[in-house]
Order: structure tokens, then C-alpha cells, then sequence
């Protein structure tokens, strides 16, 4: 049995990694056959090819990060019906807007409008915020929510229906705290708004700095910001100059475009600014150029490069910013593969066969539907080699392990890879 050669990916194996579920056999309450076992067939057991929708950002403070992440699933569906799509029908794709916390009632309505066209999987939604105002109705309906973007610690083992492909905010955290302790930095402010994301981020990172012998000057709890007031920005910045932090951490959405020209009009080395995915965005169209030139960022997952980028090129030529579309792609490449071992295209076989298909059981390295397919019609356990670098799903239904990436931004405003950081939960 051929193991995974990835070093992110051998790690997470070679660990206790537990299992999420079990294959099994039997019949639903509607007499549905859900043979969970490998082995797909010509067609579906339900007779309905496999209808995934998106809840992904096209409006909103996240609207930058929709492109890449819509962008994987077209591209992963495209692969995915020129193999002859999923056990002997194409995969159907509905895309929806899951907009942001603040235009609640965008994603409540999206996941309506998805519910009643029976899709058996939801790709989304990007803010963990978003995803908790939902993922009640969408799970509860027995429908598999799989996340390309959530990293809320609140979020892991949430429901055995609710997966996600990024990593929770422990990784990136850890990467972030010990990147600001690497870069010498003795002392350190957060500005950070006030919401669970940036909150439990903020958290995991201040543990990881001062566990390094670093001291948080400002932005600890009961310092954060209204992330709905503009009118705070600029009391922010003068409270957290203040303590003249050696570097400052910026966790926030549209705030970010207040906040930099806002710190550098105070005075303060724009330079040393440090950016999370939630804010890793190119900024050469907001800002005066050199703005950010020398300061840093954290976003989870592998760097989209090389042929991977260039498919994504070809199914949106308009693309600048990339972030979390492999882990997109991988979502719903899992999917599929979970229904053909599975055998059946709803949402309660796809469920109990996620774990599987990502190598949670062991079996043989695959990469992409096709060889991965071929693997399961022929009797093979699988263990599908995530493009985003993204280890098998562990038991709270979270990547048991996961890259990050460092970033840094040049003279134009726009971000590239530096490095990346393996880490395993």
C-alpha cells in the first residue's frame, strides 16, 4: 500500500489520527440504498446526479476572496465531468452568495434557495461567522457543509454533517506568533476587531509569540474594536502607537483600508505590519505605492502555483488573488470522490465516506478524480492528495494537518509567497 510522500501529509498519517466514521451498509428511512462501501457503480443508487452548491462571497467585506475560491470549484467540476463526471453522471454545480456577518439575511436566503433544489453538499461559506448563522439549517437537513475558508476553533466538531478543508486558527496562529518572534520583534500589538474570528486568531497567535519570549503591548482581550463603527479607527491607532509596539498585527476586513493609511499618517513603519488571510488581499489599487512594501502575512493552505494556477487561469483568465481556491477544489473532488465510494449521490452517503476518500483509513495516494476513481471502482481504499496540502479529516472533521503560508508584500501593493510552515493538530 503506497503512502503519501508529502511531508505535511506523512506527518498527519504517521500520527493517532482518528477515524471519523466507519463505512457500513443499510437503508435509509426512505428505503434509499447507502452502501457505504468502496465500489461505485454506472449510476447512482438515488438515480440524481450528484448537485453541489456554493455559499461563497460575491458581495461583502470578503468579496476578494469569491474569484479563487469560485474558481476551484468550476475548475474541479470541469475535471470531474471530462472523467466522465460522478458514477456515471455529471456533477451539477449552483452557486450562491453567502455575502458577509453584516448582510446576514444574503447567506440565510442563499442557503434557502440551495435547500430547495436538493443540492447533497454546500461548498462554504468563507467567514466562520457566516457558517455559524447557518450551518444549523444546512446540517440539519442532512446535507454535508465542507468549508474552504472557516479556521473558527469554534467550529471544530461542530456537527458530524459540518467538515471544512482549511485548518482551525490553531495553525495559523502558531505560525503567526512564532513568525513575529522569528522576525525579532520583542514587542507586539493586535488590532483586532471584535468578532470570533479575529478574537480566537488573535488568541492562538498571542500564545504562540509570547511562548516565545515576546510581550503583547496592546490588543488583549477587552481591547478590541467595533467592527461595524468606522468612527473607532482612529482612537485605535492612537491607543495602540502608544505603547510603541516593535510591530503590529492587523486582523480585520475593510477596517484594513482605514487602519494602514490611518497608522501610516501617525508615523508608524507601515513595514511592520502583519496581515492574516482574512486581510491578505492585493492592496495596489487602494493604496500609494510602497505602502506595504516589506510587511507580512499568514494564510493557510499551499502556495496555488505552478500548473494548478495556470487551470485556474483558464477557467478565470481575471484572477489576482488566489487564496483558498485549491482548498475549494479539494472540497469538492472529496465530495465526489465520497459519493462513488459511497455509491450513491445524497447527503448522508457522502457523509459517511468524507473521512475515507481522504485517507483517514490509510490506502492507496491518488491525486485528482480520475486516477482517484478508477482506484475506488476497482475495490481500492484511497488516500487523496489534497492540492491545498490538507491532511486527512480528523475526528472533530478538521484537516489533521495543514501548510501555511508566509507572505510578503513588495513595492506594488500585492502579496507573494515567501515560505510555507508545516503544522499537524
Amino acid at each position: 500500500m503506497k503512502r503519501s510522500t508529502h511531508a505535511v501529509r506523512a506527518a498527519a498519517l504517521a500520527g493517532t489520527v482518528a477515524l471519523v466514521l466507519t463505512a457500513c451498509s443499510g437503508t435509509d428511512d426512505a428505503g434509499t440504498d447507502t452502501d457505504t462501501g468502496t465500489g461505485g457503480g454506472e449510476t447512482s443508487a438515488s438515480g440524481q446526479p450528484l448537485t453541489i452548491g456554493t455559499l461563497l462571497p460575491v458581495t461583502g467585506s470578503l468579496a476578494f476572496l469569491g474569484p479563487p475560491e469560485i474558481a476551484g470549484v468550476d475548475l474541479a467540476e470541469q475535471e470531474i465531468n471530462e472523467a466522465g463526471g460522478v458514477l456515471g453522471a455529471d456533477v451539477e454545480i449552483i452557486h450562491a452568495d453567502s455575502s458577509d456577518a453584516e448582510n446576514a439575511e444574503v447567506a440565510t436566503q442563499s442557503v434557502t434557495d440551495l435547500l430547495s433544489q436538493d443540492v447533497a453538499v454546500v461548498i462554504g461559506a468563507a467567514a466562520s461567522s457566516v457558517t455559524l448563522n447557518v450551518v444549523d439549517d444546512i446540517t440539519g437537513a442532512e446535507v454535508v457543509q465542507i468549508s474552504p475558508a472557516n479556521t473558527s476553533t469554534q467550529l471544530s466538531g461542530y456537527d458530524p454533517y459540518y467538515f471544512r478543508t482549511a485548518p482551525s486558527d490553531v495553525l495559523q496562529g502558531r505560525a503567526l506568533g512564532n513568525l513575529l518572534a522569528q522576525d525579532g520583534h520583542a514587542t507586539v500589538g493586535f488590532l483586532v476587531f471584535n468578532d470570533d474570528y479575529g478574537i480566537t486568531l488573535r488568541d492562538q497567535a498571542k500564545e504562540a509569540y509570547e511562548a516565545a519570549g515576546g510581550t503583547v503591548v496592546y490588543g488583549n482581550a477587552g481591547q478590541e474594536f467595533d467592527p461595524a463603527s468606522d468612527d473607532v479607527i482612529a482612537s485605535v491607532v492612537t491607543a495602540a502607537l502608544a505603547t510603541n509596539p516593535d510591530a503590529l498585527v492587523v486582523i480585520s476586513f475593510d477596517q484594513t483600508k482605514l487602519l494602514v493609511p490611518a497608522l501610516a499618517a501617525a508615523g508608524f513603519d507601515t513595514s511592520k505590519l502583519y496581515f492574516v488571510d482574512g486581510n491578505l488581499a492585493d492592496y495596489s489599487a487602494d493604496f500609494e505605492a510602497g505602502l506595504l512594501e516589506g510587511s507580512k502575512g499568514t494564510l493557510p493552505g499551499a502556495n496555488a502555483a505552478g500548473e494548478f494556477r495556470e487551470r485556474l487561469l483558464e477557467v478565470d483568465p481575471d484572477l489576482t488573488d488566489f487564496a483558498y481556491s485549491a482548498e475549494s477544489y479539494d472540497a469538492v473532488i472529496l465530495s465526489a470522490l465520497a459519493a462513488v465510494r459511497g455509491g450513491a449521490t445524497d447527503g448522508p452517503t457522502i457523509q459517511q465516506n468524507l473521512a475515507a476518500v481522504s485517507g483517514a483509513e490509510g490506502g492507496t495516494e491518488c491525486a485528482g478524480f480520475a486516477e482517484c476513481a478508477d482506484l475506488l471502482e476497482s475495490g481500492e481504499e484511497i488516500d487523496y492528495e489534497a492540492v491545498s496540502g490538507a491532511g486527512p479529516f480528523n475526528e472533530d472533521n478538521d484537516p489533521s494537518a495543514a501548510l501555511i503560508g508566509i507572505y510578503q508584500f513588495g513595492p506594488d501593493n500585492k502579496y507573494t509567497w515567501v515560505s510555507e510552515v508545516p503544522g499537524e493538530l
